[in-house]
């Protein structure tokens, strides 16, 4: 069935009906205009200003920007500026592309050039980038809006440059009204692409709104007992950051402490200062909190919901963490860009002996796991965990070959590999990239790394592949350690011994690595990922 809408304006049907990203922001606007949406150093922002200044750059946006099939760039830091040119794309019925900028210039050229892009918006630090001579030079997009930053010298740039407060003031502080459909693209970000040229994830705007409600119920937002403070410390060019956090708090009336960059002593005394009941970091980063906390000694016991991802947390760290926040859930999340995280949570009331595990999947995705053969598997049986959902990402920008990979047998393919267990519990085994094929057995680099974790001596590792005549790949632990100065230390040769009994003594002798290699630091992302194709490269 299908109702009869040839009466009705198109334009008044969509307003009234739609799923549009930007609403989100306009809806808590409307309900709760004075109250505090964004802290950033000392300055406070309300839902009333943000959703003001992104109708007017909205408007402004509209005017200059006039192909929708082209995106609107984001090189920025983590700022008030951020959100409000975020709203004021996806108002405008525009596609916004959050940009890491601690990419080089030619992955940053690459991505604008790759994306056809028309206008970027960009901190006055990083217009540069635009105009570095690279191996392939991208041509500038006819749009350059740049944003004045505190150190900036007080010019634009270029003449051709446009300011963006200017843009901004001589915007309406009215609603745009244009319709903007539930399938339209709202959002593109590029993968890391730790092994390839990145690859543009779209999101559609149903997608970001189902996934921004989805996560604000996980992170415990409360829209009726006044806004719940969350600290930010992650970069908003990544979904984790933009998706996962800011914007699900953000639709559900909370408020957002903004700090970049990362300093373990000021996001502890943040956390007192505001009530922080919500954050999320990476275990090196709570590790690193909990020690400069020793001296700063504030009082972080606001916390009520603590989220980790990306990697393993040491019992040692978990344990000093519940302590610090005795009233805190802490919380493994767990997804990927194309699907807007976090897709699975591990809940602190799950078993015990399942704290290993990815945990459950959210109710707003199915996810399966499937053969190589496009059939579904049972529980305990290995696979390539594949996703169904309303925030699945719809394809990748400009990459057919991609797309017919991803969405084969109907499913989107995360190339992460795990199984069920009989309570449905999703266990991960490894990307499917980094299994180790061993002397014709298949070893988890992420088992490996989760008992070497516990090693003497080891405070970070990573396990890849390296190339051997005998066994095909050797299991090799590359290693951070505290009891060595450096690789060259005599002391390696004793401690390598040591963790590769400690490994063969809780593991396969096909698991156990080989060799051991010091690292004065693992190469990592700029959010967080080890780049086990650098460590690769370094073994061949």
């Amino acid at each position: 069935m299908k109702s009869d809408v040839s009466l009705v304006d198109p334009l008044e049907y969509n307003l009234a009906t739609r799923n549009a990203a930007g609403d989100m922001l306009l809806r808590v606007a409307s309900v709760s205009p004075h109250r505090v949406a964004v802290i950033e150093k000392d300055t406070s922002r309300t839902y009333a200003e943000l959703n003001e200044h992104s109708n007017a750059l909205a408007h402004k946006l509209s005017e200059i920007h006039n192909d929708r099939t082209k995106p609107v760039a984001l090189l920025m830091g983590n700022s008030y500026d951020f959100l409000v040119a975020y709203f004021g794309i996806v108002k405008a019925g525009l596609t916004v592309m959050p940009i890491n900028f601690t990419l080089g210039p030619d992955d940053i050229q690459w991505i604008l050039n790759d994306a056809d892009t028309l206008t970027v918006i960009t901190d006055d630090t990083f217009v540069s980038v635009l105009t570095t001579q690279t191996a392939q030079p991208a041509p500038t997009p006819a749009n350059v809006i740049v944003r004045k930053t505190d150190t900036s010298d007080g010019t634009p740039g270029e003449d051709s440059h446009i300011d963006f407060h200017d843009l901004q003031s001589q915007g309406s502080a009215e609603p745009l009204e244009l319709i903007i459909n539930d399938d339209d693209v709202a959002q593109c970000i590029y993968t890391s692409g730790t092994t390839s040229r990145p690859k543009g994830a779209l999101s559609k705007h149903s997608a970001v709104v189902t996934a921004a409600y989805m996560n604000a119920n996980f992170l415990g937002v409360s829209w009726d007992n006044g806004p719940t403070p969350f600290l930010n410390i992650l970069p908003l060019y990544h979904v984790t950051g933009l998706n996962t956090l800011v914007i699900p708090v953000l639709s559900f009336g909370g408020t957002v402490v903004l700090h970049n960059p990362f300093d373990p002593a000021e996001c502890a005394r943040l956390i007192e200062k505001h009530n922080v009941e919500i954050i999320m970091a990476l275990p090196m980063m709570f590790g690193a909190l909990l020690q400069a906390n020793e001296q700063v000694t504030a009082n972080i016991s606001s916390v009520k919901t603590a989220i980790y991802a990306m990697t393993h947390m040491p019992d040692s760290v978990l344990t000093a963490l519940q302590n610090a926040m005795p009233d805190a859930r802490i919380i493994l999340g767990s997804g990927q860009t194309e699907v807007l995280p976090a897709t699975v949570h591990h809940w602190p009331s799950q078993n015990p002996e399942k704290r290993g595990s990815w945990g459950m999947p959210v109710p707003s995705v199915r996810m399966e796991i499937m053969g190589p053969d496009g059939t579904l598997l049972e529980p305990g049986q290995e696979g390539e965990i594949v996703y169904r959902g309303p925030h699945v990402t719809p394809g990748y920008w400009n990459n057919a070959q991609a797309n017919a990979s991803a969405f084969a047998y109907g499913w989107f393919h995360s190339g992460d590999i795990g199984y069920k267990d009989d309570d449905g519990t999703v266990w991960f085994t490894d990307r499917a990239k980094d299994i180790i094929k061993t002397g014709g057995e298949n070893v988890s680099s992420l088992k490996v790394e989760q008992i070497l974790l516990d090693a003497p001596g080891v405070v970070e590792v990573a396990v890849v592949a390296a190339p051997d005549s005998h066994w095909g790949e050797a299991v090799t632990a590359v290693v951070l350690s505290d009891r060595v100065e450096s690789a060259d230390d005599p002391a390696c040769v004793e401690l390598e011994k040591e963790i590769i009994d400690y490994a063969r003594a809780r593991m396969s002798g096909f698991e156990t690595p080989k060799k051991v290699k010091f690292v004065d630091a693992l190469p990592r992302t700029s959010t967080g990922k080890i780049r086990k194709n650098v460590l690769r490269d370094s073994l061949k």
